[in-house]
């Protein structure tokens, strides 16, 4: 493939993933502000956090075989449309005048199932379409776009569900699917996919545990699996925590929580395009540990923060700092790991976030009614701070973090 067609052939793949994210996302926000403005119940809220967790949780394995079996370009697009014919289903419903919270569940539920196959096989697919040296730049790319789509799609969900109903962001994400999988399918162009035993039969439990075995053999990888694990674990204030730090220890003025939400995203997209600009430090083992480092400092830093801007200074800094660790970690695997094991590598983090998550919740959420917000946020800090020091000490990750290592 040419210098030219790769750049085009990677920017509209990413073209339509951003299109069908960002339908995604204001669906997501629109079903959160919905359930919380007709119910008011934190019962309910909780219901649709696990119910949009644990289908993905247990897809996710299953994902992995079909993205390492199957045609990966079939697998993304394929997943979009069940998820845009899902939310069709839903928006029909409601203009007909049912409106029923079951039926929000569901959909929630069948959209969680659509991103656990979508994502594992997105982030497979990228190095089929990207030069190795070019890992970084282009998930450095994906980042920003993915925390620019994450900074629009409140503001847009808000100003329409201002003058519109919820049916309208049903229906805008359903046009955003079309577009995105018409973008895919007709216009990204795919070189012949490496396969893991491509003339044998599937077993879809003996291909999990070859996925699972390969993660094991290779130290390095294994390590960023323990890394992940305990990150999920301690990830939750920093994810749903924050806003309730804002209104404790600084007011409940909307703007303020506004400023906060503007403050990761931006932080966020700014990190994205650095990454995607410098491209870490050469060995990607550095750039891991810093991430992690300095993310753990500013979140010790946010539980000393007297005052508001500091604490939004922080929060962008956090913000600036999480691409430096995903950018590079996504690089690595995708640099290093066998491209015939990829899919089912990358379902095993969706399996870590999707199970931990919700369960480190059961855990800050309670202890946040108890415990001090700024002794969680301080020991998630320090917590982090040690996640970062393996990259550094451990011979087995510096070894694998020299950009191409064979």
């Amino acid at each position: 493939m040419k210098r030219l067609d790769w750049k085009i052939n990677a920017a509209l793949f990413l073209g339509g993933q951003f299109m069908s994210l960002l339908g995604t996302a204001l669906v997501q926000y629109a079903i959160v502000w919905h359930v919380t403005l007709e119910t008011g119940s934190g019962m309910m809220l909780t219901a649709f956090v696990v119910t949009g967790n644990l289908p993905m949780l247990f897809v996710s394995p299953f994902a992995g075989v079909w993205a390492d079996r199957f045609n990966r370009k079939f697998l993304i697009n394929m997943a979009d449309a069940v998820i845009a014919v899902t939310t069709l289903i839903v928006a029909l419903c409601f203009m007909a005048g049912y409106k029923k919270l079951w039926l929000m569940l569901v959909c929630v539920g069948i959209r969680s199932m659509g991103l656990g196959v979508q994502m594992p096989a997105v982030n497979a697919f990228i190095p089929m379409i990207t030069p190795q040296e070019h890992y970084t730049r282009v998930n450095g790319i994906n980042s920003t776009a993915q925390s620019f789509g994450n900074l629009l799609a409140p503001m847009l969900a808000g100003a329409i569900m201002s003058f519109m109903s919820i049916t309208a962001v049903f229906f805008i994400d359903v046009v955003t699917a079309a577009i995105g999988i018409s973008i895919v399918l007709f216009f990204v162009r795919v070189p012949e996919q490496e396969t893991s035993e491509k003339n044998s039969g599937i077993s879809y439990f003996r291909d999990i545990r070859e996925g699972l075995r390969y993660i094991r053999d290779r130290g390095w990888l294994m390590g960023i699996m323990a890394v992940s694990f305990v990150f999920f674990l301690f990830v939750a204030p920093l994810a749903f925590l924050t806003n309730l730090k804002v209104v404790r220890d600084y007011g409940n003025e909307v703007w303020r929580l506004t400023a906060h939400e503007l403050a990761f995203s931006t932080g966020m997209i700014a990190g994205g395009v650095i990454m995607s600009a410098w491209g870490g430090f050469r060995n990607r083992s550095y750039s891991m540990g810093a991430g992690n480092v300095l993310v753990g400092l500013g979140t010790i830093g946010i539980s000393l923060a007297p005052e508001f801007w500091g604490y939004i200074t922080l929060m962008w800094f956090i913000g600036l700092m999480f691409p430096v660790f995903n950018v590079a970690m996504m690089s690595l695997i995708q640099e290093r790991a066998d491209g015939a094991f990829m899919g089912r590598i990358f379902s095993v983090f969706g399996m870590l976030s999707s199970a931990l998550v919700p369960a480190s919740m059961l855990i800050f959420g309670p202890l946040a009614d108890v415990v001090d917000l700024n002794v969680l946020f301080a020991l998630n800090g320090v917590v982090m701070i040690g996640l970062g020091l393996p990259f550094f000490v451990s011979k087995t990750m510096r070894e694998a973090g020299i950009k191409n290592a064979s």
